[in-house]
């Protein structure tokens, strides 16, 4: 959906034959290479090809628009990893980027075999080698953001996933990157298979890798700031100030910990060009702890902004990729009346970030909260974060609009209230 491209998944109706490449739907058989048009909201398949327009906003729909920027008070935002995504969601009306994932970045062709070789490196030196090679990549990446963004906010999260969803599974790369780091086959095997969790989206990642990898947060620090250098020096009109995401804090002391190594790098770059620029470092709050203890960890983050797709995951307890076996019968048991991935739970995970806003502003008055879960784009969210006081919501960009709208309506029903 973040790419304007449909999909639908754990579709239970459909009759499925992998090996003879078919599938029956409603009693029709479809073969490989067959049309169909999917529609991305609904859920629903249809037979054929239905013809669509590329979004735009014109003509009476961009006079709607208008009027809801005239009443919102929330920013709207973009989640966006390339400069087409981000120019998509410009043209739809985002006022920047609230989140840009930067490991979307590391795995293009000519970036993977370098991240590998990080991964597989047995020193500090090794690794910051491996690293070298991929720093140059990252700070184009950057540069190509900012310019899109024309001097708009750019919110970049670090590397989040974690390493294991970089490793080969081929064995054609595996003896590619044995042959590389100069190891055995079996010697990359053993690796990879140290790197298996039983719970990764609990395990290894987000700044838990920084803690143990400093030199990862290191390298993206160099290839932001030098990045939001030179556009700055490009276009001196535009106020180029990177703001830098912290992801999966869930203490103090750890944000700390890469915050320092954040700072200090970046404050090295800055001297040595002899410019002036400011720069932000703030955390993504999506582990319940980050939220109940928002008072202690706005000491160290300059901004907060709600990953709540984790957050959701982690105070229901259950996975994003496993509930869909299991909602429906909440449905149809009117335990649920609707997805909580889809529509923010406003008692429980909302509770949790009103408390985080709050606390978070009684220690840093000046701090900005932002949310930039796919509950961004959804318009009984979008209502909750304008109560709650946060500045901007960020969602794909083919959901600003309708973020746009939703923050207006709710700036309306507040001032009739």
């Amino acid at each position: 959906r973040g790419m304007g491209t449909c999909c639908v998944s754990g579709c239970g109706d459909i009759n499925m034959d992998e090996e003879n490449k078919k599938f029956t739907l409603a009693g029709k058989e479809f073969h490989e290479g067959d049309y169909i048009s999917i529609d991305g909201s609904t859920g629903n398949i249809y037979d054929g090809i239905i013809e669509t327009a590329d979004a735009q906003i014109a003509g009476e729909f961009g006079r709607i628009m208008a009027w809801a920027d005239e009443f919102r008070k929330l920013k709207v935002r973009t989640n966006a990893d390339t400069p087409a995504d981000a120019k998509k969601a410009r043209e739809l009306g985002a006022e920047g980027i609230g989140l840009c994932r930067t490991e979307h970045m590391f795995f293009e062709e000519d970036r993977i075999a370098a991240f590998r070789e990080m991964i597989c490196s047995d020193t500090v030196e090794e690794r910051e080698a491996a690293l070298e090679k991929i720093l140059p990549y990252q700070q184009g990446d950057f540069e190509a953001l900012y310019e899109a963004l024309e001097g708009c906010p750019v919110t970049i999260r670090f590397l989040d996933p974690p390493l294991h969803e970089f490793v080969p599974t081929e064995e054609a790369d595996i003896e590619k990157l044995a042959k590389a780091q100069g190891k055995s086959v079996e010697e990359i095997k053993a690796i990879i298979a140290s790197l298996h969790e039983f719970n990764p989206m609990m395990g290894h990642r987000g700044l838990r890798l920084a803690v143990t990898y400093p030199e990862i947060a290191k390298m993206q620090t160099k290839a932001v700031i030098r990045a939001a250098i030179n556009v700055q020096k490009a276009h001196p009109e535009w106020t180029v100030a990177p703001e830098i995401m912290i992801p999966l804090a869930c203490d103090t002391k750890e944000l700390k910990y890469v915050k320092d190594i954040v700072v200090a790098t970046a404050d090295a770059e800055i001297a040595a060009a002899g410019v002036e620029m400011k720069y932000e470092v703030g955390t993504m709050i999506e582990i319940p702890r980050a939220a109940l203890t928002a008072a202690d960890i706005a000491k160290e983050a300059e901004f907060f902004c709600f990953g709540t797709n984790d957050l959701t995951q982690m105070t229901y307890g259950f996975s994003r990729d496993d509930a869909g076996k299991f909602l429906n019968a909440y449905y149809d048991k009117k335990i649920f009346e609707s997805d909580p991935f889809a529509r923010l739970d406003t008692t429980g995970v909302g509770q949790l970030m009103e408390m985080a806003v709050k606390n978070g502003k009684a220690t840093r008055p000046s701090l900005h909260c932002g949310i930039c879960g796919e509950h961004g784009g959804d318009p009984t969210s979008v209502e909750f974060c304008h109560k709650i006081g946060l500045d901007y919501v960020s969602c794909s960009p083919f959901r600003v609009p309708i973020a746009r709208l939703a923050a207006a309506q709710a700036a309306i029903a507040e001032m009739n209230d």
